[in-house]
């Protein structure tokens, strides 16, 4: 029983050490990126060529993705997990029927993060949307 527990620890471990890896790497090559085109920018600059403005706009403003669409499609794929949970709930409950109201206040759970994550998408939609109208004044 207790080789059982040691591995299933050192599972997790590593799981959770490669959640870890691919994140830092997806932030690591975007700040990479985000520099690369940085650095293009100012070599153009120093070399004395014309900078189309559209041109500059255009590589500046990839860095900023717009949240509140980020977090409709965060909230989107979540409102289809959560009945997906509470049905593999149901088929559980066949094997072990212990497990079933755990699944299913998960199944809820997930639903109130994707409800949130849409509430918020369309706070922030509006909130840009107010921003854009007072800065046009």
């Amino acid at each position: 029983m207790q080789a059982m527990s040691i591995g299933a620890g050192l599972a997790a471990l590593a799981f959770w050490g490669f959640v870890t890896i691919v994140s830092v790497a997806g932030i690591w090559g975007g700040i990479r990126k985000r520099e690369a085109q940085h650095e293009t920018l100012r070599r153009t600059i120093e070399s004395g060529q014309a900078l189309d403005p559209k041109l500059a706009e255009k590589i500046l403003s990839q860095g900023r993705d717009r949240l509140d669409l980020d977090l409709k499609v965060a909230g989107l794929i979540t409102l289809f997990i959560a009945p997906g949970i509470a049905i593999l709930g149901w088929f559980l409950s066949f094997v072990s029927p212990e497990a079933t109201m755990p699944l299913y206040g998960a199944a809820v759970l997930t639903g109130f993060v994707s409800a949130g994550l849409l509430l918020a998408s369309r706070a922030i939609e509006r909130s840009d949307k107010e921003d854009e109208s007072n800065f046009g004044r």
